[in-house]
């Protein structure tokens, strides 16, 4: 979310193909999936009936000229392209937030009508936008669309934003309701349901306290703190579980308070299965926030659109700079990201220039695709990318870049392309587990593999438009042998010749890699000892189930076990490529987590935290926390991993915290429900030296439901 009309992103998650089954997949291992974010107001209309209600009248232009006013695409009209998305190879849709939106006229300045058609201006966070829907504002199409969509073997995310509701100076003045009762509003806010701050603007954007509570584009800024707007928060996204959504697509999770999110999203996973991945805004990892970024990725249990690598890839693909810059991106994203696999991957989105407006070149276009949907992540297609749809009017940006739907061929290149990439996402478990390395690589050639322990998929693209390059010295993880192209010549590839070598570098006999070329080859390895890829959520408490993915688990659990550390937990399902287990009541912190099979092979450990109890938010506050000086910070520490287990550095403590009242810090943190902590204010300065403050442990309480503050002096 960038601006009022720019907030798209969207969120139900798509489709294994029509020939195929449908799969019973869990949502916490999206690792598998290709996403297919839609703009439901411009996607397919597939009701006039809902075109013009009644309690929101004039909103909608037939004729499609006025860009800001609702063109009828709803929910039905997704739920009639099923077969569509199907055979397109996306395994979920994230379509526009679903709930009930402002019913007045947005003011643009000059006098012409606009509608939040976008779905980013929630009046209702409990009912269904009556465009969508029906009149009515029931859950009846909604229902209709995630029975459809599961039925074809598809998972439903839709994009929730608990940042804000409406404009504060539209006709509502941020007014929401709770399934049709009103709640409060900000212009009479005499119960604090909102942050009361001046826009964001100017240097603020790189600040943490006005990223988290000042005003995005004059919308009411909801203050999470308030235990009637955490609550509401939250049984709203409970309710959407209720009705069978697999995920939510959080947007601006920067500008929404980070603390609380963590609780937020626990309280999704406690409920039950669920992936939830957040819009991050930032251009590269140089932004001031990048650190803040990783490490709220890494502990909140919610991952993040990857806006840096999204830059990386506009970069090279339709700027023309080298691929070095992709390469760098990957590289520090690795050594950061301690669960990039869920890292979202995409070329464009609702907020941003369709990449055929930044470079109309289809071969470019299809080269970038290929891209997302072979590296680590998990792949993002905007709609109407695989029907080269791009209005370039301004520039292709907002609202340009959100054109109605221009029809649903199923014989374009870039339909077949990821039809067939999806195939190999959820055949090769190198592509969705891997590791992901550069083989070869010049200005306009990049070569990386992708290897998840003998399985292994190599992936060769020259983005020059004229010159083949002579490829050698090349190595390869894939073992000796002759392989095809895996997309049998779609985008000019042809067939490569390995030999053995040592060490996992196994030589690849030179050939050419013609101009505007992908090329992918893969290995599937055979029979093994079980392999673990996945595990999601990455941390919760005791009693909440889990699931691990990968592979070679074996058909049935027999004597097999899956172990938190030592401690062998409940497992409520089992297959050869997933196992639903309960967390078991062990004492908090990291555990590595292994699957024994049937015959006592043991597999890898992969890393998981668990929780003390369901997380409460709680704001602390420190006063006269003194002196610092610029670049130093204060942290909170304590007893629980939840406090990072007494830990000093900037990873491992809690914070940095906020001073709008310098020499008061504060900071709202998700702590253990009715447990009673010990904790201390530490500084770490510029230079990573640590100062404690003196005196003993604080205490505190944790309520065991609501919110809580704790007010305390820094002790000299």
């Amino acid at each position: 979310m960038r601006s009022p009309s720019r907030h798209a992103f969207f969120a139900t998650l798509l489709v294994l193909f029509v020939a195929l089954a449908p799969v019973a997949t869990r949502a916490a291992d999206f690792k598998r999936e290709v996403i297919y974010q839609i703009i439901t107001d411009r996607f397919f209309d597939g009701s006039t009936a809902n075109n013009n209600p009644p309690q929101s009248a004039g909103l909608y232009d037939s004729t499609q000229t006025n860009w800001r006013e609702y063109w009828g695409g709803d929910l039905a009209g997704i739920q009639q392209k099923m077969s569509y998305l199907a055979g397109l190879g996306v395994t979920a849709i994230w379509i526009s937030p679903p709930v009930d939106n402002l019913n007045t006229n947005i003011p643009d300045g000059q006098g012409n009508p606009t509608a939040s058609y976008h779905g980013y201006q929630g009046r209702d966070f409990k009912r269904v936008e009556e465009h969508f829907g029906n009149a009515s504002n029931t859950w009846t199409d909604f229902d209709n669309l995630v029975t459809a969509a599961h039925a074809a073997g598809i998972k439903v995310v839709i994009d929730f934003a608990p940042n804000h509701t409406t404009q504060d100076n539209a006709g509502e003045f941020g007014a929401f309701y709770d399934n049709g009762a009103f709640v409060g509003n900000y212009t009479s806010d005499t119960n604090g349901y909102f942050h009361h701050n001046a826009n964001i603007s100017g240097t603020g954007w790189d600040d943490r306290y006005q990223v988290e509570y000042f005003t995005l584009f004059d919308l009411a800024d909801l203050n999470q703190e308030n235990a009637t707007v955490d609550n509401y928060l939250k049984s709203a996204a409970q309710q959407f579980q209720q009705h069978g959504v697999d995920g939510f697509r959080i947007d601006a999770v920067k500008h929404v308070t980070w603390g609380w999110e963590y609780s937020f999203a626990n309280s999704i996973y406690t409920f039950g299965d669920s992936f939830l991945f957040g819009e991050w805004y930032q251009g590269n990892t140089s932004d001031p926030l990048y650190h803040d970024s990783y490490k709220f990725a890494n502990k909140s249990g919610i991952s993040l659109l990857d806006f840096p690598l999204n830059t990386a890839i506009r970069n090279v693909f339709a700027s023309n700079t080298n691929f070095s810059d992709i390469d760098s991106v990957i590289s520090q994203e690795g050594s950061n990201f301690t669960w990039k696999e869920d890292l979202v991957t995409f070329i464009d989105n609702h907020d941003m220039a369709r990449f055929l407006s930044v470079n109309n070149n289809n071969n470019r276009l299809h080269e970038a695709m290929a891209f997302v949907l072979t590296s680590r992540g998990i792949p993002c297609i905007y709609y109407g990318t695989e029907q080269y749809l791009h209005n370039d009017t301004s520039g292709g940006t907002d609202p340009y870049n959100r054109p109605m739907m221009p029809g649903f061929s199923t014989t374009t290149t870039a339909y077949a392309l990821t039809g067939k990439l999806s195939t190999l996402r959820h055949t090769n478990p190198a592509i969705p587990y891997g590791s992901m390395s550069q083989r070869w690589m010049n200005s306009d050639v990049y070569i990386y593999e992708r290897k998840f322990f003998g399985s292994v998929a190599l992936v060769a693209i020259n983005k020059n438009d004229t010159t083949a390059y002579s490829i050698s010295g090349l190595n390869t993880s894939l073992p000796a042998g002759t392989y095809s192209d895996y997309l049998t010549g779609l985008l000019g590839g042809s067939s490569i010749t390995v030999s053995t070598g040592t060490g996992g570098n196994n030589p690849v006999a030179a050939f050419s890699l013609p101009a505007h070329t992908v090329a992918v080859w893969q290995f599937n390895e055979g029979a093994a000892p079980p392999e673990v890829g996945s595990i999601g959520p990455t941390s919760a408490q005791p009693g909440v189930k889990v699931t691990i993915a990968g592979r070679n688990f074996g058909a049935t659990q027999g004597a097999g076990s899956v172990k938190f550390g030592t401690t062998a937990a409940a497992v409520n399902s089992w297959s050869d490529t997933k196992i639903v287990a309960t967390v078991p009541g062990v004492a908090n912190g990291s555990y590595s987590v292994t699957v024994t099979n049937n015959g006592g092979a043991v597999s890898n450990g992969i890393q998981f935290t668990v929780l003390t109890a369901k997380l409460i938010p709680v704001t602390f506050t420190v006063f006269n926390a003194t002196p610092t000086v610029t670049g130093d910070y204060i942290f909170l520490t304590g007893n629980t991993v939840e406090l990072g287990n007494w830990a000093t550095t900037w990873d491992g403590a809690t914070g940095p915290m906020l001073t709008p009242n310098y020499p008061n810090w504060f900071l709202n943190v998700s702590v253990p429900a009715g447990q009673t902590i010990q904790f201390k204010f530490i500084k770490i300065a510029a230079n990573g030296a640590v100062t404690w403050e003196a005196g003993a442990n604080h205490t505190y309480t944790v309520p065991t439901s609501g919110v809580g503050f704790v007010n305390v002096n820094w002790q000299y």
